[in-house]
């Protein structure tokens, strides 16, 4: 395997000696073939990581067979590097330089998986291709990024999207209104884009007051962790924050 490996996105004030990973690694893994004690790896990497803070709590810890002597540690819904003892901790994205695959990013879709099952997706807004896979995306009527991502949702083939509206008021002081008009549109799919591509406001849509499931979504996303839009669930219970174009759409909803 290539293993030319680009480290981005260093924590500020963290002074990480990268070469001090190779020099760790001979000590800490396997010698003349021995395994790995890992329950040992796991509480030490624990303990060193809660004296820098408290709130470094490990969830689970496993080795980068890609980067021998580098362990990766999940913290809550995030993903972080460090070597068997815990003495050094890098933050950021590993990538792949000779596939442009970012490692860090698949392992936390991966360890965030949501049960696809549970989403109610009476409440979502359906479009697409009624047979395509099916992608689950929640979206803030006034975000620019979503605003992005359904410029290019027409674009996109063989996939089925279920839209949960889900306004983030503390800074889209405006959305609410616009996630209610749009789900009491008679046309909920066409009320969506004259807002979010036509740049409307709620009282240019043909709308009533009516029942909607806005607060549910609202408890729905905080209860996944969602805190910011667009974010998007693949079938398989994926979860990808920030948009995609097309063509990074489809490969990503029907990876396996």
């Amino acid at each position: 395997m290539n293993r030319n490996i680009l480290f981005s996105g260093l924590f500020a004030g963290l002074t990480v000696a990268i070469s001090a990973f190779a020099l760790l690694g001979t000590s800490v893994t396997a010698i003349a073939g021995a395994p790995l004690n890992m329950e040992k790896i796991e509480k030490t990497i624990s303990t060193n990581l809660l004296r820098l803070s408290p709130q470094l709590q490990v969830k689970s810890v496993r080795p980068l067979a890609s980067l021998p002597g580098l362990y990766e540690v999940q913290v809550r819904d995030t993903v972080f590097y460090t070597d068997a003892e815990g003495h050094y901790l890098v933050s950021g994205h590993i990538i792949e330089t000779a596939t442009g695959k970012d490692l860090t990013q698949s392992s936390i879709e991966d360890l965030n998986r949501v049960d696809w099952s549970t989403l109610p997706l009476k409440d979502a807004i359906v479009s697409g291709d009624p047979n395509g896979t099916p992608i689950a995306v929640f979206t803030d009527p006034d975000c620019p990024f979503c605003r992005q991502l359904e410029q290019e949702l027409p674009k996109v083939k063989g996939i089925k999207v279920y839209t949960f509206l889900f306004p983030l008021e503390s800074i889209h002081k405006h959305s609410r209104a616009k996630a209610e008009a749009i789900w009491c549109a008679k046309d909920q799919h066409k009320a969506l884009q004259t807002i979010m591509l036509d740049d409307k406001q709620a009282g240019d849509i043909k709308s009533t007051i009516c029942n909607n499931p806005i607060a549910e979504n609202i408890k729905l996303g905080d209860s996944l962790g969602i805190t910011g839009t667009p974010t998007l669930i693949a079938k398989d219970g994926r979860i990808h924050a920030g948009g995609f174009s097309a063509q990074q759409l489809m490969d990503w909803a029907k990876k396996k």
